[in-house]
């Protein structure tokens, strides 16, 4: 299943960073996934959250810039090979990976928030290859 993922771009300065982890942190939302894409003036951020909606409203209220899209949350095994068992049935199925990170922390097993140019597509193929796809279990996080 998808799960939301937040973008913002953030100018790359020192303190800017910490400074949405204070606001997000300071109303009580985890972030559980980090993505940070730096150039020379401004890095783009994508994280996943514990709570969307209210991360959206925090930031926006703070005059962030926002964008939300489905991503899918996916467990894959944490052993050599194990990102394939994700990766080689998208592949099978001319899935486009556009991207992929981690979450932070998280048990014997990684999660990877992964963007893929046919979302219907890979839910299927992934449960058909019995690719565990999280969403509720995050957002408890």
């Amino acid at each position: 299943m998808p799960v939301k993922q937040i973008s913002i771009s953030l100018e790359n300065v020192p303190g800017k960073l910490s400074e949405v982890s204070e606001y997000l942190g300071g109303n009580g939302i985890n972030i559980i996934a980090l993505s940070v894409a730096e150039s020379t003036d401004i890095s783009a951020i994508r994280f996943v959250v514990n709570d969307p909606g209210k991360a959206v409203n925090v930031l926006e209220s703070h005059g962030y810039a926002i964008k939300v899209k489905d991503v899918l949350a996916v467990e894959a095994p944490n052993h050599p090979g194990g990102l394939n068992a994700v990766l080689k049935p998208l592949k099978e199925a001319n899935i486009n990976v556009n991207y992929l990170y981690t979450c932070l922390g998280r048990g014997e097993n990684t999660v990877l928030i992964v963007d893929v140019d046919k979302m219907d597509l890979a839910i299927k193929v992934l449960k058909k290859n019995w690719v565990r796809m999280l969403n509720e279990e995050l957002y408890s996080m």
